[in-house]
């Protein structure tokens, strides 16, 4: 069943990358469109490993920055960039290279919170932001930073203890990325939604 809502939402999420590239195509200043193609950007690099992963949130990060030149007060793009940023920091094992795009995801967040202050998403994200290196800690002392980055499926363990850790590590793996999955995921979902209304009926 997982598997099967997992396909799903890549082939959802492939589709909307498609979708996003020909409107740019037409309109390459639709601020909105590079924002839901960011968003997208960062949502497949969830099903990537190691440098392809890395490849496809740079790849949003550039997106992202893009609509900024356009709308600087796109918050829904500054948030997507605190993810972005985020999500980067955690596939860098080195603790004070992660502290970088941490900074930078804490920057952004803020950024975002201060256009839209009664937003509860943004609020969590900054209070989520601040104990991010210390949940990066976790997941690299039990390895699983090097799950994430290797090029195949992680390697099978022999004892079920390792197999214990592993499921365990995983759940946290999970919980971790997991709000930065879903709320992308609905920014993404909304963006296409707004963007996809019928025209007024006319008077």
């Amino acid at each position: 069943m997982e598997m099967s809502n997992d396909f799903d939402r890549l082939l959802f999420f492939e589709h909307a990358r498609r979708t996003a590239e020909a409107t740019y195509a037409k309109d390459p200043l639709d601020a909105d469109n590079l924002t839901r193609w960011g968003g997208v950007l960062l949502e497949l690099s969830q099903f990537q490993n190691g440098d392809e992963s890395k490849k496809m949130i740079q790849d949003a990060i550039d997106k992202l920055e893009e609509a900024l030149v356009v709308n600087p007060r796109k918050h829904d793009a500054l948030w997507c960039l605190g993810n972005a940023y985020t999500s980067n920091a955690f596939l860098v094992p080195d603790l004070d290279e992660a502290r970088v795009d941490f900074h930078k995801a804490t920057q952004y967040f803020e950024q975002a919170y201060e256009l839209e202050p009664q937003n509860e998403l943004y609020k969590k994200s900054l209070e989520v932001a601040a104990k991010a290196p210390e949940l990066h800690v976790e997941i690299h002392k039990h390895g699983l930073g090097q799950q994430a980055m290797a090029p195949g499926p992680p390697a099978s363990s022999s004892t079920k203890q390792q197999s214990t850790k592993k499921s365990k590590g995983s759940d946290l793996k999970y919980d971790i990325f997991g709000w930065i999955i879903l709320a992308v995921g609905i920014v993404t979902w909304l963006g296409f939604a707004k963007s996809n209304v019928p025209p007024p009926p006319p008077r």
